[in-house]
This record gives structure tokens, C-alpha cells and sequence, in this order.
């Protein structure tokens, strides 16, 4: 098995000037992405570095409060992210995405730390932290996806939802449609994912553990908890948060709350 080897900065420079591939191809077609390439790349390089030397510190110290707080503001900024690419908001979006995010990736991260992967202590920051990381990346974009998804369609079917209400329907009746195909647009992504892991696409924590030399056996090992624990994790965030959703946009008196919408404006 051959060991880990350490990348150089000539590495990452070579590996830095296939960007420009894109660039030509934005350049021939004339899509205009020049701009928004080079800035994309710039805050990758900037964010990462950053990361990188943060997590040095959070990894030496690995203190449960020093832990706690970057998983904390992890959480924030994945829900900050989700919100962001949804169209129809409500007041309240941002902290349903919270809740939602929070609840559901703290939850299951614990329940790997703890349970499934066993380690000590459970707040080991070289397990914590990652596996967080992953579960918050994937959550945000189903819980984007299904929020989307449901003030969307309610906006959009705003008299057919109406329409049930004036018949006598209860606001879950009127709205179960929109929840069922928001949670399901939600979860799709990972399903699809977990269809063709391994036959098409190698995961990223996958690959990195062959790259630094673990045994394909073993990476394939922690593979499977991670798309288990991804999917868990995803199902309760998209739940949650269109649950969340749909509770903000009616009342008690099964009123649809339609003014509470205001679509995103700006690019």
C-alpha cells in the first residue's frame, strides 16, 4: 500500500491553471462566466486556507468548547446558504433552516461519533468536525431544494389551495400534495447519489482515504456509513424544514397565509 503523499505548492498552481479550461470554454461560447470563474476560484483558495489554518488550532486544542463553536457557526452559514437559493421566502426562513439543519445533522453526528464510529471522546475534532461538515453540505441542498419546492408550488396553486380550503379541507389536506412533492424533490438527490455510488462516481471521503493510503476495504467501510448517515440526516432536515414551512404559511383557523410569501429579487 503506498503511503501518503504530501502535496507541493507547485501541486496546487499546476492543479490551479486547469481552471482555465473553463475559462476558454466560457471565452468560445461567450457564456460571460470569466469574471465569476476567477472570483469563484479566488474565494476557494481564500476559504479553504483559512480553513485549513483554523482547524490546525481546533484540532491542537481539541477542547468540546472550541469544537461546539465551529460546528455552531458551520450550521449557521450552511443554513445562510440554503435560504439563499430559495425563491419564495417567509419572514421566518432562516430560523426554520436553522432548526431544521441543526436538529437533524447535530443529531445524526452524535449518533456517529457516539455509536457507530465509537470514538474518545465523542467531541474528537478530526471526526466531529468532518462528519458534520459533510452532513451540512448535503442537508442544505435538499432542504433548499424542498423548501423551494413547497412555496413554490403553493404560491403557484395559491386558488387550487384555496379552492380546497373553501370546500372544508383542514390546511394539512390543502397543502399535503405540496409537502409530499416538496419532501421528495428534497430527497432525491442523495437517493440518486446512493444509486450510483461506486459504479459511476467514487466519493469524496472515498477517495481522499485511498489517496492517503487506507486500504480500499476500509474505505469502503466508512463510505457506507457516511451515505447512510448523509441520508438520514438529509431525510430529517427536508422533513423538518417543510413541516416548518408549511406551519409558518397557515394558521389555526386553516387559513393560507399567502402575504407571508415575497419572492427573491435581485440576481
Amino acid at each position: 500500500m503506498n503511503s501518503y503523499i504530501e502535496l507541493s505548492a507547485s501541486s496546487l498552481v499546476v492543479a490551479g491553471s486547469l481552471i482555465a479550461v473553463n475559462g476558454i470554454i466560457s471565452l468560445a461560447l461567450g457564456l460571460g462566466l470569466e469574471r465569476r470563474l476567477l472570483w469563484a476560484a479566488t474565494r476557494t483558495v481564500v476559504q479553504l486556507l483559512l480553513v485549513g489554518v483554523v482547524l490546525q488550532y481546533v484540532f491542537h486544542w481539541a477542547h468540546v468548547g472550541v469544537v461546539l463553536l465551529w460546528g455552531t457557526a458551520m450550521t449557521v452559514v450552511a443554513a445562510l446558504s440554503a435560504v439563499d437559493r430559495i425563491q419564495h421566502r417567509y419572514r421566518a426562513i432562516w430560523w426554520d433552516g436553522l432548526v431544521a439543519l441543526g436538529c437533524s445533522n447535530w443529531l445524526i453526528t452524535l449518533v456517529a461519533v457516539a455509536a457507530v464510529i465509537g470514538n474518545r471522546p465523542w467531541y474528537a475534532p478530526q471526526f466531529f468536525i468532518p462528519l458534520l461538515g459533510m452532513l451540512l453540505g448535503n442537508t442544505l441542498n435538499g432542504i433548499a431544494l424542498g423548501v423551494d419546492r413547497l412555496t413554490g408550488l403553493l404560491a403557484q396553486g395559491r386558488q387550487r389551495v384555496e379552492g380546497f380550503l373553501a370546500l372544508g379541507a383542514t390546511a394539512y389536506e390543502a397543502a399535503e400534495e405540496s409537502i409530499r412533492e416538496a419532501v421528495r424533490t428534497g430527497m432525491l438527490p442523495i437517493i440518486n447519489s446512493m444509486s450510483v455510488v461506486g459504479l459511476v462516481s467514487l466519493p469524496g471521503m472515498m477517495t481522499g482515504q485511498l489517496l492517503a493510503g487506507v486500504s480500499p476495504w476500509n474505505a469502503v467501510k466508512y463510505q457506507i456509513v457516511i451515505m447512510f448517515l448523509i441520508a438520514s440526516a438529509t431525510a430529517l432536515g427536508t422533513t423538518a424544514a417543510v413541516l416548518l414551512g408549511y406551519r409558518r404559511l397557515f394558521n389555526r383557523k386553516h387559513q393560507f397565509l399567502v402575504h407571508r410569501l415575497r419572492k427573491k429579487t435581485g440576481s
